[in-house]
């Protein structure tokens, strides 16, 4: 039995990009099928307004989450709705990652108005991204192309795009699909080719820890096999420093064993950002049962990665 009861209204804080919104939307919309009564309160974070500087240079994706997390600790929102692979790898004392919802899409997409495949680019194309984990899988498969920085939300990466700037651009596919912009997706690349970012594609709810009410409220938003994922994922991350100044990827699929068993096959992958070089990679398989069993692969893929070179960030 909760020791509290719930609101009786709900105030979601979100950034107010367009897919932000549409990411709100759809955990309001699933609230109000359970009853409650939502609204939202739209803001701006400092990572929406700095648009020409790389994240990694200027304070990281916790920049995308400050003012959201100002809103639930002064009470004017109850939750927060991010892109998991937005949310910083440690989030501040009082704070608590309450919810992940099941995951859409996580692989990468490839977007051309000229070039039906990435395979097709020529010697020499210009690729916008600003993630350094693409800037790094990008060179891995391709050393010949030129990486140009793209910022901007999800609209204004592809009116850049359209403008003339890059030959074509990575998104992430989950994006693309939320927004009804499936069309501009001329292929998704598969995780042996570019793997993906932790938590890319799922969506997390942030509360504040001392919200025992907002658990039990959210408790049936939660795919508790995403939320084993993105553990062992965030947990290889959070153990090597990571943040968006790591060119790191850490992508888990679940696999049932049976009606009462499952196993996660992890897979983590660095680059040297300053010097083209191999790739350093990890796969472990292992049996999973709680968010403490994920926590623990993600651990172990991240110390045998450091064995075989993987640089330690400190933040």
């Amino acid at each position: 039995m909760s020791l509290s009861s719930p609101p009786k209204h709900i105030t979601i804080a979100t950034r107010e990009s367009r897919l932000a919104l549409w990411q709100a939307e759809h955990v309001k919309s699933l609230l109000e099928q359970l009853g409650h009564t939502v609204s939202l309160l739209g803001m701006t974070t400092r990572g929406d307004q700095i648009l020409d500087r790389s994240l990694s240079k200027v304070g990281g994706k916790g920049l995308f989450v400050k003012e959201l997390e100002s809103a639930l600790e002064e009470g004017r929102a109850d939750l927060a709705v991010h892109s998991l692979k937005d949310v910083p790898m440690n989030l501040p004392h009082g704070f608590s990652l309450a919810c992940v919802m099941e995951r859409e899409d996580p692989r990468d997409a490839w977007v051309s108005p000229q070039y039906v495949s990435f395979a097709q680019l020529p010697q020499g194309a210009t690729v916008g991204t600003s993630s350094l984990r693409r800037m790094v899988l990008l060179k891995a498969l391709r050393p010949d192309l030129k990486i140009e920085p793209l910022r901007g939300n999800l609209d204004t990466r592809l009116a850049k795009l359209d403008q003339g700037a890059y030959d074509g651009i990575i998104l992430a596919t989950a994006g693309l699909k939320r927004l009804g912009l499936e069309a501009r997706i001329r292929g998704s690349f598969e995780p042996s080719q570019m793997l993906p970012a932790a938590g890319q594609g799922a969506l997390g709810i942030e509360i504040m820890s001392r919200r025992g009410d907002m658990i039990e409220v959210l408790e049936p938003l939660v795919n508790f096999n995403t939320w084993l994922c993105v553990e062992a994922e965030r947990a290889v991350s959070r153990a090597l420093g990571g943040s968006c100044s790591m060119p790191l990827a850490a992508h888990a699929v679940l696999s049932e064993l049976d009606s009462q068993r499952k196993s996660i096959n992890l897979q983590a992958q660095w680059g040297d950002t300053e010097h083209i070089g191999p790739l350093v990679k990890v796969s472990k398989t292992q049996e999973i049962q709680t968010l403490e069993d994920a926590n623990t692969l993600g651990v172990c893929v991240a110390n045998e990665m450091i064995r075989l070179g993987v640089i330690v960030t400190h933040n």
